[in-house]
């Protein structure tokens, strides 16, 4: 027995490193696979990521939003029913394209973006009314339920949207803090539910309407938490003379409505600030990065100019010295012999020699004047850097 367990333990080794070994090979191959069509996909990559088609993408989903509006009238709906469907070919073409492009471009890391599934989830549900009318027909009882899901193409908007992605990133971040919160706020509840249920609902003289039962008595105190028509149930018990039905109401009012609806909106409040700086952060730091890189090409250009200049001013200056050492003893003569200011040949020569100085000395001073004003605004952002950084740094304790 011992025997056959050992053969069976290590039949299960083998067979597990088998399946880990295979594997790693697939992902080596498929980290080692490079593709052919680089160009394309990069040019796709362009357009994808591009201003002109986010714009574009936004506006065929408003579009699309406001013709949705429009056939939820049935009037409409009959005038221009050839409009909607063309443009419903239209709009879920354009959906389609968009998924190809972004599927084309990476097909391994746009299934690990959570906002991608969402646009894969919304297409699904697009070719969901077709499907049903191809299969069930057009009078399936059930077919109304899918052509109202046809809303949830709004939420395409949040792949092109940021602070929307801000806002849900925060929502996210409350998750655990809300469901305490909840949590509680059900505890409460059924204790007052219990409670109520003991003291309002006997069968003899109760209010059985509000609180015959637990489930009333639970829909009772949400009406209670939410202050909503609190006066006419409180009336309602008044008028069966429930003597601490009063005390009851203005407790659970003050629990529920005054402490905890108020501490979850503080907490929603709360993480939606921290998201809030944090995407400032980030719109600053992208600035930041989008003016060093400015920078950087300027400073590039101008040592670019700046070499051209000093080798174009080297070559003028072993072109002057060449013509002065060929022209040198006539010169020299006619500056000897005669006088300077009355030899024309000595002065042309000393003209053309000085003559590209100036043009290339204030160009090269042109060009340091920029250098300093591009490190002034660098030496600018230190302090703002700085300051952002400290400022995580308080965050983070």
């Amino acid at each position: 027995m011992s025997q056959y367990l050992n053969h069976q333990n290590h039949t299960q080794v083998t067979s597990s490193s088998l399946l880990e070994n295979a594997s790693l090979m697939f992902h080596e191959k498929i980290w080692k696979f490079q593709r052919k069509d680089t160009q394309c996909q990069a040019f796709v990559k362009s357009v994808v990521t591009s201003r002109l088609f986010k714009i574009m993408m936004i506006s065929t989903v408003s579009m699309n939003a406001f013709f949705m509006v429009l056939w939820t009238d049935y009037k409409t709906r009959y005038n221009l029913f050839r409009l909607f469907e063309v443009s419903e070919v239209i709009f879920v073409s354009v959906y389609s394209s968009e998924f190809c492009m972004k599927l084309y471009v990476d097909p391994v890391a746009y299934w690990r973006d959570g906002y991608n599934l969402l646009d894969v989830i919304i297409l699904a549900i697009l070719f969901v009314p077709y499907g049903l009318r191809k299969v069930k027909g057009k009078h399936y009882p059930y077919l109304n339920i899918a052509d109202g899901m046809q809303s949830l193409r709004i939420l395409k908007l949040i792949t092109y949207s940021r602070g929307i992605r801000t806002l849900l990133t925060a929502v996210g971040q409350t998750v655990y803090t809300v469901a305490s919160v909840l949590i509680l706020f059900f505890v409460l509840m059924f204790i007052f539910a219990i409670l109520g249920f003991c003291l309002f609902g006997a069968p003899e003289r109760g209010d059985l309407n509000n609180w015959g039962n637990l489930a009333l008595a639970f829909f009772t105190l949400f009406s209670l938490a939410t202050v909503d028509g609190w006066t006419d149930l409180q009336q309602q018990l008044d008028d069966r003379n429930f003597v601490l039905s009063r005390t009851f109401t203005i407790t659970f009012i003050l629990l529920a409505s005054f402490i905890f609806l108020s501490m979850f909106v503080g907490v929603m409040i709360t993480h939606t600030e921290d998201s809030i700086k944090k995407f400032e952060r980030e719109l600053m730091l992208e600035r930041h990065v989008t003016v060093m890189e400015e920078k950087q090409v300027i400073l590039k250009r101008q040592q670019e100019e700046v070499s051209r200049l000093v080798q174009t001013q080297a070559n003028l200056h072993r072109r002057a010295l060449a013509e002065l050492s060929h022209n040198g003893n006539s010169w020299f003569c006619h500056f000897c012999l005669c006088d300077f200011g009355q030899s024309l040949r000595a002065q042309e020569s000393l003209i053309s020699s000085l003559t590209p100085l100036p043009s290339s000395v204030s160009r090269l001073q042109e060009l340091y004047y920029e250098i300093v004003h591009v490190l002034s605004l660098i030496l600018e952002d230190l302090p703002q850097k700085k300051q952002s950084q400290s400022s995580e740094k308080v965050d983070e304790r």
